[in-house]
């Protein structure tokens, strides 16, 4: 049977599909090899978000015909969707399957092994007049402890800077009957752990009108043997005291909130397209600090937008200041060709967003370990994922609840993989792990 080296680019949702491909692959007898290797097949699943993510899908195509002039290069995913005609010209490219067609890709790429034909052959449905959404159903994970959980597709926001709409559709919610059916599998294979994962989950259901996202939570609450249930990005919008209160009454949810805030600015977030303010999102991290100890809040934050002067970055700086994130995660504005933003006037430097870039990754350097520190003497369970070597000792490693990463001490004998264990944190084992002792 040929050979497959399969690669990913970008964000879980990817990751998701691409191990369900890779199953799908498997079973059908095909071999799995690394991507450096030489391989008969090649698979790239592609992203869009930026100009440079397109570039990056690109240049992993064409390594894939460098490493074998003689394989077939299949595209896959939301360089496809949103670049059809470049992928129709790019001779690097043999197969292209755009998004909803990714269930297909064994039929596909074995009805291509059939005809062989000598132009780029791809397979692309008009995502944004679709309302089916596009099946895919894990068994097994490249993690051993941990499973992401795919609930739906596409996005209605339109945020001004965003691709992804055009790349994936409008929101198409998975059905709660095969999403319990998928996650039972999973918890029957071992999992302790799960992660909802989409491109917005907070718009899970709003499409199909018989389900919405605390529905499927509280079922999915019910299912024996799973431990944890780990929530992707969420719209801050969706945090109210009603959801909030019914939430922690779920005691399987993580207290782990990824709530993206892209700016801390209200101007900017009009810019956006973002449709809240400082004060609502403000009055969302109140709420679940009211309702949980100590929460882990997290988000996103883009420097460098549009217009962004310098009172603009300074009003996110404070507000930043004023929430005290557990993490951030800080990325440098990238113009995307086809959205609002992309032509917007006073488009700023590269050096200016590196700076601002810096001063607020400094700052979440500090929050971050303030955060850790607030754990120190107090009990803790944590999911042990990995054993690996730290300063020349060995350790289990994993994480609790609010994805704080912790190490215990290995005695050498003990297989800690896949279990929860509690004890106390002790303190910094390192800069970014906690010691459990």
């Amino acid at each position: 049977m040929k050979s497959v080296a399969l690669h990913n680019l970008g964000c879980k949702v990817n990751g998701y599909e691409m191990d369900v491909m890779q199953q799908m692959l498997q079973e059908k007898g095909y071999n799995i090899v690394p991507f450096d290797e030489a391989a008969d097949i090649y698979i790239v699943n592609t992203c869009t978000v930026t100009n440079i993510a397109d570039r990056k899908s690109r240049q992993m195509l064409h390594r894939a015909k460098k490493n074998n002039p003689h394989a077939i290069v299949v595209a896959v995913g939301c360089y496809v969707q949103t670049g059809a005609d470049a992928v129709k010209k790019d001779d690097a490219i043999d197969l292209a399957i755009g998004n909803n067609c990714k269930k297909d890709i064994v039929s596909v790429l074995e009805e291509y092994l059939r005809q062989q034909e000598s132009e780029t052959v791809t397979h692309i449905i008009d995502i944004n007049h679709t309302g089916e959404y596009e099946e895919m159903k894990l068994t097994k994970t490249a993690e051993h402890t941990r499973a992401y959980i795919k609930i739906q597709d596409g996005c209605n926001q339109f945020c001004s800077y965003c691709i992804i709409p055009y790349a994936r559709g409008r929101v198409r919610s998975r059905s709660e009957e095969d999403i319990l059916s998928e996650v039972r599998g999973i918890v029957e294979a071992g999992y302790q752990e799960i992660v909802l994962t989409g491109i917005h989950i907070s718009s899970y259901g709003i499409d199909r009108g018989d389900s919405e996202l605390l529905q499927l939570l509280s079922k999915l609450h019910d299912i024996d043997g799973l431990r944890r249930i780990r929530l992707g990005s969420l719209e801050p919008r969706i945090i109210t005291e009603e959801f909030v209160e019914k939430l922690s009454g779920m005691y399987k949810i993580c207290p782990h909130f990824h709530l993206s805030l892209q700016s801390g600015c209200d101007a900017v977030l009009a810019r956006m397209n973002r449709r809240y303010t400082t004060g609502e999102y403000f009055r969302t991290t109140q709420i679940l600090r009211k309702y949980y100890s100590d929460p882990a809040i997290t988000t996103d934050v883009i420097v460098g937008f549009p217009g962004e002067s310098e009172e603009e970055f300074h009003a996110t700086q404070e507000f930043v200041s004023k929430v005290q994130f557990s993490e951030m995660h800080i990325f440098k504005y990238s113009r995307r060709q086809g959205t609002v933003a992309a032509d917007m006037e006073n488009q700023l430097t590269e050096a200016q967003k590196a700076r601002r870039s810096a001063l607020l990754m400094e700052a979440e350097k500090q929050m971050s370990r303030d955060y850790r520190k607030n754990f120190i003497g107090r009990g803790a369970e944590v999911l042990f994922e990995e054993k690996k070597e730290i300063d020349g000792e060995m350790y289990w490693v994993g994480h609790t609840p609010q994805y704080v990463k912790a190490a215990k001490r290995s005695d050498g004998t003990e297989d800690l993989c896949n279990r929860i264990v509690r004890g106390t944190i002790a303190g910094f084992l390192d800069e970014d792990i906690m010691l459990l002792k």
